[in-house]
């Protein structure tokens, strides 16, 4: 097994930032200093991040509906409620990816690095499905607007897909997730946004599970998910 997947296997980080840590020196195998994140590694090989010894979890993957108020990371500076306090404190997991703190709905929580970069790079553009209220009506015109794609300040935008449910809610599909890009696309179609909730992510739909609530996925539902991205 190459090393940078050891690492994300080993939840150290994701692959991205598994090869940051190899290529800066921080990692080492059988006690010397390695920077080729494409080295052989098994279990029977000593590796370490700074100097702590490190090995392959079993992976697991949580879903949570992430409440408002809660930030999308494993710790915050400014003591504001994290979403990994919403998942049992023995298990070292990461957010894949982020929702905004005023943003509620689906968010996976995991150890499996391999499968947080298949969900978040843009590489591979799992879809994400969300439910947008806005202030007043949304017009034929404007959901055009969405589905042809808008200019905004770091590109233009389009929506995979967009429905409206109610006179002021949409539900809109992304295949990429640029920061709060949702509410910046219905703001340039004249909607401002609310209310956002994420409802999926590729074929896994939040359903009923409760604000602030989560549960474990079984191995079907991680494997559909790696399926999404290929």
């Amino acid at each position: 097994m190459r090393l940078v997947k050891y690492l994300a296997n080993s939840g150290v980080a994701s692959r991205r930032a598994s090869e940051r840590l190899i290529a800066t020196g921080r990692v080492s195998v059988d006690g010397q200093p390695v920077t080729d994140p494409a080295v052989d590694v098994s279990e029977s090989n000593a590796v370490a991040v700074d100097g702590r010894p490190v090995a392959p979890e079993r992976p697991v993957v949580y879903a949570v509906n992430k409440p408002a108020a809660v930030v999308s990371t494993a710790r915050d500076t400014h003591g504001r409620p994290i979403v990994t306090e919403l998942v049992p404190p023995d298990l070292r997991l990461y957010p894949v990816g982020r929702l905004d703190a005023d943003t509620t709905g689906l968010i996976l929580l995991t150890n499996d690095g391999e499968l947080a970069n298949l969900l978040t790079h843009p590489r591979y553009g799992v879809p994400k499905t969300y439910r947008a209220t806005v202030a007043g009506s949304v017009s034929k015109r404007a959901i055009e607007c969405l589905r042809r794609g808008v200019e905004l300040e770091d590109g233009p935008a389009r929506a995979e897909h967009v429905r409206r449910l109610a006179p002021g809610v949409l539900e809109i599909v992304l295949r990429e997730g640029r920061k709060r890009q949702v509410r910046r696309m219905c703001e340039a179609v004249g909607n401002r946004v609310v209310a956002l909730e994420r409802t999926a992510i590729g074929p896994l739909e939040l359903g009923g599970l409760a604000a602030g609530a989560h549960r474990r996925l079984t191995e079907v539902e991680i494997d559909r998910l790696r399926e999404a991205a290929r």
